[in-house]
């Protein structure tokens, strides 16, 4: 998780979102209970969800362990093959402006001449 919270793509994704939610909340004051209440409700489930899953965690460490080895790999290669995951979300929107742009002014001159 750490790994793909760390992704260029990701974690500047994370920022936009969490100012929006942010800005939504203090924006919106009944938006804003309703969040808050929500994030309480999550909050208490993810504790007692957690006490309760140590136990079965604590078991299966030895194949988690494998798991994670495995899809760290997985996703090194998923980077290699993959740039844009080191972009962040502005200059991949800024990017494909660019291109689509370039690809309409393309159009546009080859049904001008």
């Amino acid at each position: 998780v750490n790994q793909v919270a760390n992704l260029t793509l990701v974690s500047s994704a994370h920022d936009m979102v969490s100012t929006a939610y942010a800005s939504t909340k203090e924006s919106h004051p009944y938006i804003g209970s309703v969040c808050d209440a929500a994030e309480k409700g999550v909050k208490s489930v993810t504790e007692a969800t957690a006490s309760c899953v140590q136990p079965v965690l604590t078991t299966l460490e030895p194949h988690v362990a494998a798991v994670i080895e495995y899809a760290s790999k997985g996703l090194d290669k998923l980077e290699e093959k993959l740039p844009l995951l080191q972009k962040p979300v502005g200059q991949i929107i800024l990017d494909t402006k660019e291109l689509v742009s370039s690809r309409v002014v393309d159009a546009k001159n080859a049904v001008s001449s």
